[in-house]
């Protein structure tokens, strides 16, 4: 019976290394959003281009186009920011530390328990919301001073969230 229990416990042990699967499609999918985000960042330079050349037309708005192309790149890197710490967070949790970092370097992918890459991803993700929402601010139209009392509303509940959120943190 206790050779059983030995080859069992063994065999759960090990089966904390399929994590590695999480954290190697965290990576990649990380390095898509940060080459996505990157392409539409210089897609954006080329736009600015083409309409400073007068290529765009009169109507066109570089104004606008190019800050929903770079609030819209803004919200890829945090989510790729995201995936980057799930990966880091999971693997450092589950398989092993990771021994190449240094003592001087950034305490942002350093973690110890499962609750602090809940709080951290928390964060970020609540980050990637706020950039979203106000990317959908920009193009809604204010038809009323409703509208605008919405808007006050909501900007007042992002703060109060963001302020609870990080009224806890150590900075």
């Amino acid at each position: 019976m206790k050779f059983l229990h030995k080859i069992f416990a063994r065999i759960l042990w090990n089966s904390r290394l399929f994590i590695i699967f999480a954290v190697v499609l965290s990576m990649v999918g990380s390095i898509l959003l940060f080459l996505v985000a990157s392409i539409d960042i210089l897609k954006a330079v080329g736009a600015t281009y083409q309409y400073y050349m007068g290529n765009m037309g009169e109507d066109a708005d570089i104004h606008n186009l190019l800050l929903n192309a770079i609030i819209m790149a803004i919200d890829l890197y945090l989510i790729a920011v995201v995936l980057l710490i799930f990966a880091f967070g999971l693997y450092e949790l589950f398989i092993a530390k990771i021994e190449i970092k240094d003592e001087q370097s950034s305490k942002v992918l350093e973690i110890h328990t499962l609750d602090q890459l809940k709080d951290k991803l928390a964060k970020v993700i609540v980050m990637a919301l706020i950039v979203a929402f106000f990317s959908k601010v920009l193009n809604m139209g204010m038809k009323n001073s409703l509208d605008m009392l919405y808007f006050a509303a909501s900007i007042l509940g992002l703060s109060l969230g963001l302020y609870f959120l990080h009224k806890d943190s150590k900075h």
